[in-house]
């Protein structure tokens, strides 16, 4: 039986449990999400609970709201609360897997964009947060202040994903001889 090489993009130190455990909770709450936004697709949102969150006006999101039934903005209430738990455990994950891409990468530069991705990700998070707090307050009646704030921080949070998600890919990228060892 011949070992494969291990690919080159994955750290040579395997996973530790910690980080297992946040990812299958991770991907288990998104799966839970994705399932819960399946009802709160409309006419009027499209991509269900995310077209509420990117509502730039109250008239956006009062257009969204009569297009969901009174059972269906109960689910979306859900959604919003389920993302808190959501939030934990995909942040849990990201902080990890940014921990666990740079345990064979020394470098200075390495360390600075992995403090720097990590930023990204808390801020991610801390807007994800208070996007769904300031969702929660714009059930009845929807406000323009509010929509727009929210519409800012899910831009914010998704922004700060992206360039996280960029910034582990540069890490990766670093063409440095890993410290475990060879075979």
């Amino acid at each position: 039986m011949k070992d494969h090489p291990r690919p080159t993009w994955l750290p040579n130190l395997p996973m530790r449990l910690p980080m297992k455990i946040s990812m299958v909770l991770a991907v288990a709450l998104l799966i839970a999400m994705t399932v819960v936004n399946q009802p709160l697709q409309t006419a009027a949102a499209p991509q269900g609970l995310i077209s509420f969150q990117l509502a730039g006006n109250a008239e956006q999101t009062h257009a969204i709201l009569l297009s969901w039934p009174r059972d269906t903005l109960t689910l979306a209430k859900l959604a919003l609360w389920l993302d808190f738990l959501f939030v934990i455990t995909y942040l849990a994950a990201l902080l990890q897997l940014t921990r666990h891409f740079t345990r064979d990468r020394p470098g200075i530069r390495e360390r600075m964009i992995a403090r720097g991705v990590r930023t990204l990700f808390v801020v991610a998070g801390l807007s994800d947060v208070i996007e769904n707090i300031v969702l929660l307050n714009n059930f009845n009646p929807p406000s323009d202040g509010l929509s727009l704030t929210a519409a800012i921080l899910a831009l914010l949070k998704y922004t700060g994903f992206v360039l996280g998600a960029a910034g582990l890919v540069v890490i990766r990228a670093a063409r440095r001889h890993p410290l475990g060892h060879s075979a």
